[in-house]
């Protein structure tokens, strides 16, 4: 990775131009044709350095509600239940961690009632009691990884 992929990596994060050309724009910003832009996100979207490219929505702002959930899963069925926890659209990050309480993920959605039922039909599939811990208060809702000088925090 170069100065070039740094660059554009920021901008990919930080000011994405909506445009009718957004990716000429881009190129115009780091003085590169707009192919070997493409082909330099292509690149890294293989390498496994972009993993998509998207708006994020404020779910909070559409009145939509998030919980934390935590499961005890035996170790010899780690990747299935995974797989299960992870088939939900609703899931946007699962985590293994070094607990009793092994595995972590987010949840969204509606109401807290769909949560429940989403939580619900996850237990039933899965035979193991899962914990809800749903959200009070989000803190921190936004991280961008500046390439050049380490990551930048942004709580808007």
């Amino acid at each position: 990775m170069d100065d070039v992929d740094r660059k554009i990596l920021n901008l990919l994060q930080q000011e994405f131009p909506l445009t009718v050309e957004p990716y000429k724009d881009l190129a115009q910003r780091v003085d590169r044709s707009e192919a070997e832009v493409l082909e330099r996100i292509a690149r890294l979207k293989e390498a496994g350095i972009i993993r998509r490219i998207g708006g994020i929505i404020n779910a909070r702002g559409l009145g939509w509600v998030t919980t934390l959930c935590a499961v005890s899963v035996p170790e010899d069925r780690i990747e299935e239940i995974a797989q299960r926890i992870n088939a939900e659209p609703g899931v946007t990050h699962n985590y293994l961690r070094d607990h009793e309480l092994n595995m972590w993920f987010t949840l969204i959605a509606p109401s807290y009632q769909e949560i429940e039922t989403i939580i619900d039909k996850i237990e039933n599939d899965i035979a193991l009691p899962i914990h809800n811990f749903p959200a009070a208060q989000t803190y921190k809702i936004k991280v961008s990884f500046d390439m050049r000088r380490g990551m930048i925090y942004d709580n808007k």
